[in-house]
Parts: C-alpha cells; sequence; structure tokens
C-alpha cells in the first residue's frame, strides 16, 4: 500500500473530504452498487445481515426507507480492506466513497416493522 493515503485517517473520512462534485443522485448510485458489491461477497453479505439484524425479505423492505443507503456506505466504510476492494471493483478513487456518505447527509436508518 505505499503511496496510498490511509483511509483510517479521520481528517479524511469525516469532513476533510467535501462532497465537492458528488450530488445525491451519484452518492445513491455509489451505494447501489455497493450494496450488490455487498450482496456478491457471501462473507461480506452473511457479515452485514448480522450487524443490521436484518433477513433477505426485511433487507428487501428496508432497502427502501431512508438512511438505508447511507447505512450501506458506513458498513464499506468501516472496514478499510473493503473500502478498497470496493474502490477496486466500482473503478473509483476510495474518497469518493466517503464523498457520496456525506453527500447523502445523516439520514438515519430505522428498522420498518
Amino acid at each position: 500500500m505505499d503511496g496510498l493515503p490511509s483511509l483510517n485517517d479521520n481528517k479524511r473520512l469525516r469532513g476533510g473530504v467535501r462532497s465537492a462534485g458528488m450530488n445525491r443522485q451519484e452518492a445513491e448510485a455509489l451505494a447501489v452498487a455497493a450494496l450488490a458489491f455487498i450482496a456478491g461477497d457471501r462473507t461480506l453479505f452473511d457479515r452485514f445481515l448480522a450487524l443490521t439484524g436484518l433477513d433477505v425479505p426485511a433487507l428487501r423492505q428496508a432497502a427502501a426507507t431512508p438512511g438505508f443507503l447511507p447505512g450501506v456506505l458506513d458498513f464499506i466504510l468501516a472496514h478499510e480492506p473493503t473500502v478498497l476492494a470496493f474502490a477496486a471493483d466500482a473503478e473509483t478513487d476510495p474518497t469518493r466513497i466517503a464523498a457520496a456518505r456525506q453527500a447523502l447527509g445523516d439520514t438515519p436508518f430505522v428498522e420498518q416493522p
């Protein structure tokens, strides 16, 4: 990883990366791609389900709720190797993932009954 900045740098993830050039539609598209990336990796998908407490039918319903897509990006951003793997898969700079999360704002995920 020589030459690559660490994504654990709080300035980079929490305010250092601005959403310049990243509108909400682009951010949502990147979050949807992140969900597809997670679903395509059985280990990541099982971890995502375990951490969210959702099962597959509930996941489908939850995906339509406000706050779900920011939560997907939070999941990706919580683990640097996952950030780097997703960025490579999506052919995007890893800092764009943090910018997408910021562009989506602080919409909390609320699980639907």
